[in-house]
């Protein structure tokens, strides 16, 4: 267990929630973001308190999803931050309510001290779960992540049925099962089930897929838009499994 106290504290800011879902992937363009998303704002509107929290430094974009402005983002301080109320039952926490969209470069031990930060001072409070955007691809911080906070999160790995997204989660479906995870959900995105043999092959939990959605695109921005997608089935069984 490490000592340092900002990580003592993100493990007990964490102890209330009962599920904690890392969403993650190896490499851009996958739809990692939009996901992490959806599966939030859907399991809020089944009357269950939900958490979204944006860790992608670089780009976070979460909030453009949601249809937030960054300078509307404001947190309330209670021995540490409380998320902001998007709607009822999801609670949401981004950096870019401090960076207003600007650019930041943080890598290596930065981007570490970083996220402990944020993981140490947002106080959730019992929730029923939360969502964790991560950045794309394998960097520091998502490997001090996963192996210090193993025993209180579910990886969530996303991917597209193309070869080229198959190839790159291979080096992060190893690492997760180093650090130790008995369970690693995969989550195929637009696509069409064809991953369910991949998933069966490298003892993967396959959650399922969406396939691409013809109304996405129009409802970025709109939370009621995106509750009607017509891809909201797919959405519903995949956060079935994972209850």
């Amino acid at each position: 267990m490490s000592r340092d106290p900002r990580v003592l504290k993100a493990i007990k800011n964490l102890s209330e929630i009962q599920r904690v879902y890392l969403v993650i992937s190896s490499k851009g363009g996958v739809g990692k973001t939009t996901i992490s998303t959806l599966l939030a704002l859907y399991e809020a509107s089944m009357n269950r308190k939900t958490g979204l929290l944006d860790l992608d430094f670089v780009n976070p974009s979460t909030h453009i999803v949601l249809g937030l402005k960054p300078e509307e983002l404001e947190y309330e301080e209670e021995k540490g931050v409380k998320p902001y109320t998007v709607k009822n039952n999801l609670f949401y926490f981004s950096i870019v309510s401090y960076t207003r969209d600007k650019p930041i470069a943080l890598r290596g031990r930065e981007a570490v001290n970083a996220l402990w930060e944020i993981l140490a001072i947002v106080n959730w409070g019992p929730l029923h779960s939360l969502f964790i955007d991560t950045p794309p691809g394998i960097g520091d911080e998502h490997v001090e992540l996963l192996y210090t906070l193993k025993d209180k999160t579910k990886p969530i790995v996303v991917s597209t049925p193309s070869k080229l997204s198959l190839n790159s989660i291979e080096k992060l479906i190893q690492i997760l099962k180093e650090a130790g995870f008995r369970e690693i959900y995969l989550l195929e995105n637009m696509g069409d089930g064809s991953l369910q043999n991949y998933a069966e092959e490298n003892k993967l939990v396959y959650l399922g897929y969406i396939p691409k959605s013809s109304r996405l695109e129009e409802s970025i921005g709109d939370t009621e838009k995106l509750l009607e997608l017509d891809v909201a089935t797919y959405i519903y069984n995949i956060l079935s499994k994972l209850s």
